[in-house]
Order: C-alpha cells, then sequence, then structure tokens
C-alpha cells in the first residue's frame, strides 16, 4: 500500500490529459526510482516554471517575460493575425516555420455543452487587436472540430460587423476534419497556410 504522499503524486500525475490512476502508478514509480537522474531534476524545472513563467499580455503565449518573444519580434509581419484556440497549437504553427505574422490565443472555443460562451474566451480583446490599422487579415487556425467551426463562425461575423474592411481567412488543404493541430506534421501545417481561403 502506498504512503500518502506517494498517494498524493500517482492522483496528481493521474489528472495530466492521457493519463489516467494506472499510468500515474507507473509513472511515479519511474520517479521514485530514478530519484536523482530524474524526479529531483523534474521538480526543481517544475518549481522554477512556476515561478518564472507568464501568460503574454499581448495574445496570451507563454514566456519568461510578461511579453513573449514572438510579439516582441518588430520583424513578423504586423499585418497578420493567427487566431489559435490553445498554446499547443500556437508552437505547432511555429514549428511548420511557414508563418511569419503574429498570433491571438482564445484559451478555448464555444461549447454550450461545456458551458463555455464568448465571455469565457478572449473574444473582445481579439476585436480590440483587429481594429489595430495594421491588421489587414486574420486567418482563423482553430481545430477541425465542430466546437473550432462553430468558433470561426461567430467569429468571422463578429469580425465582419465590427471590422468589415478585414480579409478573414482560415486554414484549408490538409487539416482533416476532426484534426487537431497540435497532432499535425510540419509540412501538413504548412501546407494549410499557403492554402488558405476566404472564410
Amino acid at each position: 500500500m502506498e504512503g500518502t504522499d506517494l498517494q498524493k503524486l500517482i492522483q496528481l500525475l493521474a489528472k495530466l490529459p492521457g493519463l489516467g490512476p494506472r499510468s500515474g502508478r507507473r509513472i511515479a514509480l519511474q520517479l521514485i526510482k530514478k530519484r536523482e537522474t530524474l524526479l529531483r531534476p523534474l521538480s526543481e524545472a517544475m518549481e522554477q516554471v512556476a515561478d518564472t513563467i507568464h501568460t503574454c499580455s499581448t495574445c496570451g503565449n507563454l514566456d519568461t517575460q510578461p511579453l513573449c518573444g514572438i510579439c516582441a519580434n518588430a520583424n513578423r509581419d504586423k499585418s497578420l493575425l493567427c487566431v489559435v484556440e490553445d498554446i499547443g497549437d500556437l508552437w505547432a504553427l511555429e514549428r511548420s516555420m511557414a508563418y511569419k505574422g503574429y498570433y491571438h490565443v482564445l484559451g478555448g472555443t464555444l461549447s454550450a455543452l461545456d458551458g463555455r460562451g464568448p465571455d469565457d474566451l478572449t473574444i473582445e480583446k481579439l476585436l480590440l487587436r483587429a481594429k489595430g490599422v495594421e491588421i489587414k487579415e486574420i486567418i482563423m487556425a482553430l481545430n477541425a472540430t465542430v466546437e473550432g467551426q462553430t468558433t470561426i463562425h461567430y467569429l468571422t461575423d463578429r469580425l465582419n460587423t465590427e471590422c468589415p474592411d478585414l480579409k478573414i481567412t482560415h486554414l484549408a488543404h490538409g487539416v482533416p476534419v476532426g484534426g487537431e493541430l497540435d497532432y499535425l506534421d510540419d509540412g501538413t501545417l504548412m501546407a494549410a497556410l499557403r492554402a488558405r481561403r476566404a472564410a
């Protein structure tokens, strides 16, 4: 029978995406077996991240500074703003090296089943950014799920009403229906970005 500290570790690990109690136990045992080479360095890294990582005040990315490296980079294309569901999607697009504009992280998608409405996302902040004089095109790079498509339709309607001169596009070829950006390979993401079309 595990001690209470070990039980707590297992329970916390089991809460991570894709893991459950069984996986939590296996990972906890592996960490304990490799206490000096894995557990302690992991613990220190997690503590450091908890103390030093900030959410970017502009786009919602993660960085050690209040303004992330992407938003602070003046060499990026100021006319492009790519809207993503989550930070993992932003990182996936950055890995493709096909996009040189700026980002906006919504923090999720609209979902009546999960009780997530427009006020739960960073939509108002997006609308304020879209009204900036330098923004010419907004790329909707949301997951090809029902929730993602619903969110794209909602955002497109709002943007067309409040920023009628703005070009709105979304990812096209290469992203399968029901697919999630973070699981796609770099070539597929590159093709999808290049083949974007009007919403």
